[in-house]
């Protein structure tokens, strides 16, 4: 790992490790006034609706400071942030660990004084204001503090010119469609639809509804398909909705390249990061679309090579190009 990566992994970890040691310099002073039972989870009234341990507390703290520390500081490590686009990934990182921090530090604050016989801690709804408010705070110094750090390269600009083409006679019309597969969309939407469900035998509609209308929702796009056409770049589901669809004149070019699902756009699903967006359900291969605006569109489906290489020549053929 070269310096410019380590600086960008510590830069990131460390709001996430400020925030875990100012709970647990708070959580230490304040031990001998904290109730053993706290008060962590409250209702949208206030009132205080779940309860832990005070070392089950500090215990679930530190494992989320921690992970989420980790997790930032693996992708500011491994991904690639061409340009200025590593200060938006160090400023969300920065907010996320303000804004939990602020409610960690809130929730010992509350329980202050309370005895365990006593009237339950009360969250009023302005601490979510005050939480909001921290983690914009945190993003500017985030921010501010990543211009220290030197920008990388930007990333070569691929158009129409750069990429493989399929050969057309004129005339001939061509489309291309694969289904893009993962293993977790459909493990995920089982689940969820499983446990609401469940909840509905348990609780009632009201309580399990909702989740077996998200699961469902999931399935629908467990096997996305991906499909070039003289319309452009189409990424549906089995439903006609959701559908996401960039046409032609919008597109400059297509590559096929790997991409790392984690690292490179934080997760799974559709995503957005500083220098574009995609549907990524996995890593691997998958069509990078190059726009007009300079952003890119990026959809991992296996053959990416030969979408990409149609989408290039459809491109061609609408600009007159040859």
């Amino acid at each position: 790992m070269n310096r410019t990566k380590l600086g960008r992994a510590f830069l990131a970890a460390l709001p996430f490790l400020i925030a875990l040691i100012l709970a647990l310099v708070l959580a230490v002073t304040l031990a001998d006034r904290l109730p053993a039972r706290m008060a962590s989870h409250f209702s949208a009234s206030g009132d205080a609706n779940g309860h832990m341990g005070r070392g089950a507390f500090l215990l679930t703290t530190v494992l989320v400071m921690a992970l989420l520390g980790a997790l930032w500081a693996w992708m500011a490590a491994r991904g690639r942030f061409p340009g200025r686009s590593y200060d938006g990934f160090a400023a969300a990182g920065y907010a996320m660990a303000a804004f939990f921090g602020y409610l960690t530090t809130a929730t010992l604050l509350l329980n202050v004084d309370v005895s365990d016989s006593g009237p339950e801690a009360s969250f009023t709804m302005w601490h979510l204001v005050g939480a909001c408010g921290a983690a914009a705070v945190a993003a500017a110094l985030g921010l501010c503090a990543a211009r220290l750090l030197p920008p990388s390269p930007d990333e070569p600009k691929s158009s129409g010119q750069d990429g493989a083409r399929i050969s057309l006679t004129d005339g001939e019309v061509a489309g291309w469609a694969r289904s893009a597969t993962s293993w977790w969309l459909p493990l995920t939407a089982g689940a969820t639809a499983a446990v609401g469900v469940a909840l509905m035998v348990a609780m009632g509609p009201a309580a399990g509804v909702p989740l077996l209308v998200i699961g469902v929702l999931i399935l629908t796009f467990a096997r996305p398909n991906v499909t070039v056409d003289r319309r452009g770049l189409t990424v549906s589901g089995l439903l006609p909705w959701p559908r996401v669809r960039i046409p032609l004149e919008r597109i400059e070019g297509a590559t096929s390249q790997d991409v790392n699902a984690l690292s490179e756009y934080g997760g799974w699903g559709y995503r957005f990061r500083p220098t574009g967006s995609g549907v990524i359900i996995r890593s691997g291969e998958a069509i990078v679309a190059t726009l007009e605006s300079g952003r890119h569109f990026a959809v991992t489906v296996d053959d990416s090579a030969t979408g990409a290489a149609l989408l290039n020549t459809l491109v061609d053929r609408r600009r007159g190009r040859h």
